[in-house]
């Protein structure tokens, strides 16, 4: 197929609101735009957005990229989706929504999921026989902090029985994006994963279990029938197409959700290659061939998008999200103390500062839990902390410490994940919004002694595999191809210089954790937010 001058529109919606992106079929992103959408939190740990909001946002963004006339709409040639995971929308019959989407911050469903919990003989609060049988067949299990898409739909049927019962279908968002598109209810075979309710062993092949539905007490009618990332769901809706100027009968791709399109857009997509993202959220992740899950440390490959293949889904709760803690309720906190209007562009401020900061950030240690953690433990009650602060600590201490902190976190979830594949990573290629910082690439360097690719644009990673997915299946390019459109900005090294302090501080992060998780337990079981 001819491949000159063939661009993908690629939907990525985070959390934060959609990023919409003309990239070509080799990965080479023409331009982007962006729209916020709000978060609206619940006093009761409840956690949505509005997916009328999301639409609309999506469609803004499209036709302002598509009006900039960079690329002929008649050049664009498929339309691929990747989003935010672990979220909830209920529609009826003709596609209304029916609430506001329940995403993957909320955690009402704890309550909820212990119902499908119960059992005689318990390992670690999962009942033995139905967590070998989830294990067995998915790989995981129902988390018990209720933010599993699974657990959602359990707290819609305890609490909103008749909402539930209105209920045609619940999709994820990347999945409702794609019913707004193209009129048809489905998820792919990596999308559903969180409901826990389809048979895994063959990610070629993934289909949904009785056993497991009967174990989540949910009705196959609800859920949506399932294709591959890269199947071709439909052409876009004509009437959709017409008000983007695109040309009818444009298809949109299955895609796929943020985690495993970073691991595509990254490059990191032979077996044992490795990535970390910083966005919101963070994660490290790598293509693996085989199906097995760390159940100590809250993770485990799972079906990747690419066919056949699975991929290391092990995400921890807070990263880039602890830098905009530090902006607004820090540093430019809405009070008197306020001098300025607004804030200038402080993560650029914030680099120079934490870079003449020296490694260890002079024994300040922030611990980033601000909202809990998932991996390498799954718990909810954890909270952030700055401890060892003395008289003679700045906030540039503060700041170097914050970065450093995240960097810890996340060396924490490196050991496990090194040991799950049998081997340690030559290198990380490093993506997501953080990836945007130099200093913070060397820090990263520095703590895991891992030599770490900053990989360009990094911020469009996720778009950017959602693109190649679609490239993939229209034929332009093969999964091989991926790694040689990649472009690394820059390669750091680990300064041996500073081996030594980082080690230490990382074995006393480690400790802090152990120490103070049950001090955290009795503070925080009654908190609204997090988990019950």
């Amino acid at each position: 197929m001819e491949s000159k001058d063939k661009y993908i529109l690629a939907v990525d919606l985070g959390t934060s609101g959609p990023k919409t992106a003309l990239i070509s079929v080799y990965g080479e992103v023409v331009d982007s735009e962006f729209k916020d959408t709000p978060v609206i939190l619940l006093p009761d740990g409840g956690a949505e957005q509005d997916p009328q909001g999301w639409w609309n946002a999506i469609m803004s963004t499209a036709k302002k990229v598509i009006s900039k006339n960079l690329v002929s709409p008649d050049d664009i040639v498929a339309v691929s989706v990747t989003s935010q995971w672990s979220g909830t929308v209920a529609l009826d019959q003709e596609g209304k929504h029916l609430m506001n989407a329940i995403i993957w911050m909320d955690c009402r469903g704890s309550e909820a999921v212990k119902d499908i919990l119960k059992g005689l003989i318990k390992i670690d609060g999962y009942p033995l026989l139905k967590m070998m049988t989830w294990l067995k067949m998915t790989g995981g299990a129902p988390a018990k902090s209720g933010k599993d898409s699974l657990c959602h739909i359990l707290w819609l049927k305890n609490n909103r029985p008749d909402l539930y019962r209105k209920t045609y279908k619940f999709l994820e968002p990347k999945d409702y994006i794609n019913f707004r598109f193209t009129g048809k209810f489905a998820a792919t075979y990596d999308s559903i994963l969180l409901h826990w309710v389809t048979d895994n062993r063959d990610p070629s092949h993934v289909v949904y279990s009785d056993k497991l539905l009967k174990l989540a007490t949910i009705e196959r009618e609800k859920l949506p029938d399932l294709i591959s990332a890269m199947d071709i769901l439909g052409p876009l809706k004509k009437e959709i197409a017409a008000e983007l100027g695109l040309k009818e009968g444009t298809p949109v791709i299955g895609g796929t959700p943020d985690v495993p399109s970073a691991g595509v857009g990254s490059g990191a997509v032979r077996n044992y290659e490795g990535h970390i993202y910083i966005g919101t959220s963070s994660w490290i992740s790598a293509h693996v061939p085989f199906k097995r899950t760390d159940i100590s440390h809250n993770f485990g490959s799972f079906p990747s998008p690419i066919p056949g293949r699975y991929i290391i889904l092990s995400e921890q709760e807070c990263a880039g999200k602890c830098l905009t803690w530090l902006r607004d309720n820090v540093l430019y906190h809405n009070d008197e103390l306020l001098q300025e209007e607004c804030a200038p562009d402080i993560f650029k401020v914030l680099d120079k500062i934490v870079e003449r900061v020296p490694a260890g950030a002079n024994n300040v240690i922030f611990t980033p839990w601000l909202y809990g953690e998932r991996s390498p433990v799954d718990d909810c009650h954890i909270r952030a902390s700055l401890f060892n602060l003395s008289l003679e600590n700045t906030r540039e201490d503060i700041a170097r410490a914050v970065y450093e902190g995240v960097a810890f976190n996340a060396k924490w979830l490196l050991g496990p994940v090194e040991k799950f594949m049998g081997r340690p990573f030559e290198y990380l290629n490093f993506i997501g919004g953080g990836a945007n910082s130099n200093i913070w690439s060397q820090i990263f360097a520095d703590v895991f002694n891992r030599k770490i690719r900053q990989v360009k644009d990094p911020i469009s990673s996720n778009a950017r595999g959602a693109a190649f997915l679609a490239s993939i299946a229209l034929k332009y390019i093969t999964v091989e191809d991926i790694p040689q459109y990649i472009q690394i900005k820059a390669e750091y090294n680990p300064n041996p210089d500073n081996r030594k302090i980082y080690d230490e501080l990382f074995k006393e992060f480690v400790n802090y954790y152990n120490t103070q998780r049950k001090a955290c337990a009795r503070l925080n079981k009654h908190a609204p937010g997090v988990c019950k």
